[in-house]
């Protein structure tokens, strides 16, 4: 049995603004019926911009449930860019908390609200594949998402992160993305504060960085011209790659190769590299 606040259990049993609106200025639907927990977050605008009715429709547990009815009460009255400064923790913290293993639900408020807003603003449906990568594919989680949720909840483990967002609970092949993510955001967080005593990346952490960047940043450019790039081996600050396709004997892949992937590699992972091609 979850150890639920006094509030969690109210706003469970007696759930807020339950119901459709017709015609609401902003709508959003996040999560599905397969992955469990699944809602509909709907309200609309007054004269002065706020929002004056915020409804909601919810299939989960009584996590899901409270945390929707908590954000549709604390959503009312605000501006649109009042309401997007909610986060998820602000949602569990209105509640009292939730257990870890449900934190979860209320970054799906957030989410729900952030589709909302997105909705109102442009009249489509929001697609989070647009605000990202997907990494977890199981509950089909970005990498802008998790990011999100590191930095926002503090996340420093794969556990609090599963927890958080559900992503790694499903087949478990995103583990090692996960973890670079995380290491990645609490790396340029370390370095925004100027903390001189930062942990240094092992080099485990540094090559699963390394791929993540020729990934997401390098490959889908040289792709697009009929390239590709393959990782063969990292050596202290060296990084040694191998062009392949169209990329392979072009007359432009040294410029490539320093404007490109070195310097893609030195912004997002350290100065120090230096990318040597291997024929």
């Amino acid at each position: 049995m979850w150890d639920y606040t006094d509030k969690v259990n109210e706003h469970f049993r007696h759930p807020h603004n339950v119901g459709k609106i017709e015609q609401p200025d902003g709508m959003g639907e996040v999560g599905s019926l397969a992955c469990g927990d699944a809602l509909k977050l709907m309200f609309k605008l007054d004269g002065e911009g706020r929002i004056s009715e915020a409804r909601f429709l919810t299939f989960g547990c009584a996590s899901a449930i409270a945390s929707s009815s908590a954000l549709t009460d604390m959503i009312l009255g605000k501006t649109l860019e009042e309401a997007e400064l909610i986060t998820n923790k602000d949602i569990a913290d209105y509640l009292g908390g939730l257990p870890k293993q449900k934190v979860h639900c209320s970054v799906m408020g957030r989410e729900a609200l952030e589709a909302a807003i997105y909705n109102c603003r442009t009249g489509q449906k929001w697609d989070k594949e647009l605000d990202g990568e997907v990494v977890c594919h199981c509950f089909g989680v970005t990498d802008k998402e998790l990011e999100r949720v590191v930095r926002d909840n503090n996340v420093k483990t794969l556990e609090e992160l599963t927890n958080d967002c559900k992503a790694g609970g499903g087949c478990g092949n995103c583990l090692p993305d996960l973890q670079v993510i995380i290491d990645r955001v609490h790396n340029e967080q370390a370095a925004v504060a100027g903390e001189p005593d930062a942990q240094p990346m092992t080099n485990l952490q540094k090559i699963h960085l390394i791929e993540d960047v020729i990934d997401r940043e390098i490959r889908p450019a040289l792709r697009q011209d009929g390239g590709d790039l393959e990782l063969v081996d990292v050596d202290g600050s060296t990084v040694k790659v191998r062009f392949r396709g169209a990329c392979s004997g072009c007359v432009v892949s040294a410029i490539t190769l320093k404007d490109v992937v070195e310097a893609r590699l030195k912004e997002n992972v350290s100065e120090e590299i230096v990318v040597e091609e291997v024929k």
